[in-house]
């Protein structure tokens, strides 16, 4: 008797997938008995688009009598335009032959002779592109935004890795900032800072900064606390500890985070020159507006060369010991080319001579055309099948369901993966996008994110798989990541648009390719970062090559992967106002229209505000996820 009974409950206990599978159907009833009502259809003229609208006139109206803008927002302004006409009046001063002899004579200390020869032939590649003086004037304006985002970033890093309240308190601030659309960064800036380079530099320091903050606070807070014990009973203050343990300490982590505050900076000059700042943004966008991709790419290639010589000189400073000294040879090196380059500045023309460069545009128009027409047939089928399998019946979900449902559905996701408090801030961010008047186009926003995300992962997770098992493999895609991860996100637009024509599949592919490096990275990592021990017990225990992938190593990279989920989320919203100039239409089209239009800028601002909540929802799910203890084993009564 008493065995039966205790064996009883074990019979009756449902299995773990029954409630799930029961909750579902409860949804899909729901959405079939509620199909089409509380929908919340856009309304362009919605009172909270016109409030928004409103202050931006009275803004305007009231620009030159306001002691805001007359005693602090133009100061910041002029000086930031006095800081960016010194830069570049010191790199026209040097011209040609003193830009490329100092800056190969920087790199070559930085890094030895092939850094050196490296930073020779990418400045030449300038000039060879027809681009010297659009280059100047980008390395003038992301020198200036590097300068401000590092003035202002180490300090506050450094206060946020000392201090876990200060911490607390930024993040979700930096959160905000990396998730916000590249575009909506501008209408505000323009309306403060008119146009130019100004607001240009400070669209780009803001956009910049986070990485700064972020990487830096990190640093700090990984610094050995037995060396700062040591200093402090050694009876060193709170300055001299900073500046003799904390910071020497921290320096390689540091100088990571002025490699990545610069990658940040490049990649949005090009954006930037929508409010008329100069440089390689206006050759990309000329290109985009006449639908040429010859015009584009040389630009692009030009941004994503001097994003890798600075990023290899920079990562040669960073591994260079704090004590390493130079060699006679690289000092005597770097010194002829410098004063070789300052010596040719009276003899050579400060611009670069015509007859050396060359021109494909053609060339590359050429080959545009003809991929239109070989690949059209394929390129349409993909775009069809894929528009008729996935974006139009989940968009007909999430459009036709009740808002309330959705909501529910995503606390519901979001309770079941990630737990209780990240639920609730899921929950709050889609009450506040019903609440501002745009749930419509989020939804079909989320449709396009949602797709591109699972395509993003796919090719992330078999290419990172293939990376992590063959270093072969792993070596020769390395280059073409880090050149995709550099490309301006504009330069992937006229392929896709050349490929797909205008459509929202358009914008998915662009998303894809330039959300996939991160997550093929990430994935590479976490693959191979599973101990060895783990691999060759699996191994001996006869394991297969399937089975001691999908059994050991994927389980145990599981951080990592959803950390690359997360990256591929956010990166995917990145672009998702970029893709409004190509199809995309929803919140990115409205945010695009907005900034354009002056009567409808209340809904690009909104839509902006729209996206930055999407994107915190979709990043707590993730986050949370990674943070979510492994499931609880079964009792064994």
């Amino acid at each position: 008797m008493s065995t039966t009974a205790v064996s009883t409950p074990s019979r009756l206990r449902l299995p773990k997938w029954a409630a799930p599978i029961g909750v579902a159907v409860l949804f899909v009833v729901a959405y079939l008995v509620f199909r089409g009502t509380a929908t919340l259809p856009h309304d362009k003229e919605a009172p909270q688009f016109l409030a928004v609208t409103d202050l931006r006139e009275w803004i305007d109206d009231h620009r030159n009598d306001n002691p805001l803008f007359l005693y602090f927002l133009n100061y910041i302004r002029l000086f930031v335009g006095w800081l960016y006409g010194l830069f570049q009046s010191v790199l026209y001063a040097l011209g040609w032959p003193g830009i490329t002899g100092v800056l190969g004579a920087l790199a070559w200390l930085a890094g030895g002779w092939r850094i050196g020869l490296a930073a020779l032939a990418g400045v030449s590649a300038f000039g060879f592109l027809g681009l010297w003086q659009s280059s100047v004037d980008t390395l003038a304006l992301v020198a200036v935004s590097v300068l401000l985002s590092l003035a202002i970033g180490i300090p506050l890093g450094v206060w946020a890795g000392l201090s876990g309240r200060v911490r607390r308190v930024i993040t979700p601030v930096l959160d905000v900032m990396q998730i916000m659309p590249t575009f909506a960064y501008l209408a505000p800036l323009a309306l403060f800072f008119h146009i130019g380079a100004p607001a240009g530099a400070i669209a780009t320091m803001i956009y910049s900064i986070p990485p700064a903050i972020r990487i830096t606070a990190l640093a700090i807070s990984e610094v050995s606390p037995t060396a700062v014990e040591a200093s402090s009973s050694l009876g060193a203050t709170g300055r001299q500890t900073l500046f003799k343990v904390y910071l020497p300490l921290a320096r390689s982590t540091m100088a990571l985070a002025v490699n990545q505050t610069i990658m940040m900076a490049l990649s949005m000059v090009v954006i930037a020159n929508l409010i008329s700042a100069p440089g390689l943004g206006g050759d990309i966008i000329r290109g985009l507006s006449r639908a040429q991709v010859g015009i584009m790419l040389p630009a692009g290639v030009a941004i994503v060369i001097m994003a890798v010589l600075l990023d290899r000189t920079m990562m040669a400073i960073a591994h260079r010991g704090p004590h390493a000294g130079l060699r006679r040879l690289d000092l005597v090196a770097a010194g002829v080319l410098a004063v070789a380059g300052v010596a040719l500045i009276p003899v050579l023309p400060r611009t670069w001579p015509d007859g050396l460069t060359v021109n494909f545009v053609a060339e590359i128009n050429d080959a545009v055309r003809w991929a239109e027409t070989s690949w059209y047939g394929v390129t349409t089928l993909i775009k069809d099948l894929t528009t008729a399998a996935l974006l139009n019946p989940l968009e007909s979900l999430l459009t036709s369901a009740p808002w309330w449902l959705v909501a529910l559905a995503v606390l519901a996701v979001a309770w079941r993966v990630s737990g209780v408090r990240p639920a609730l801030t899921a929950l709050a961010c889609l009450l506040a996008i019903a609440l501002l008047g745009v749930w419509e186009h989020t939804m079909q926003t989320l449709t396009t994110v949602v797709v591109a995300v699972l395509v993003t992962l796919v090719a992330g997770l078999l290419l990172g798989v293939a990376a992590a098992r063959s270093p072969r493999y792993s070596a020769v895609q390395r280059p073409i990541l880090d050149a995709a991860q550099t490309m301006p996100a504009f330069v992937y637009l006229l392929p896709a648009l050349a490929l797909f024509e205008t459509t929202r599949f358009t914008a998915i592919f662009a998303s894809v390719i330039y959300a996939v490096p991160p997550v093929v990275r990430l994935v590479e990592d976490g693959i191979k970062g599973v101990p060895a021990t783990v691999v060759e017990a699996a191994t001996s225990a006869g394991s297969t090559s399937g089975q001691l992938l999908w059994k050991v190593q994927l389980p145990m990279a599981r951080r990592a992967i959803l950390l690359a989920a997360n990256q591929g989320i956010v990166m995917t919203l990145a672009m998702v106002v970029v893709g409004g100039l190509v199809g995309a239409g929803a919140l990115g089209y409205d945010v695009v229209v907005g900034f354009s239009q002056r009567p409808d800028f209340g809904m690009g601002f909104v839509a902006g505000i729209a996206t930055v909540l999407l994107g915190v929802m979709l990043d707590r799910i993730t986050q949370g996820a990674d943070r979510r203890p492994s499931p609880r084993k079964r009792k064994s009564t």
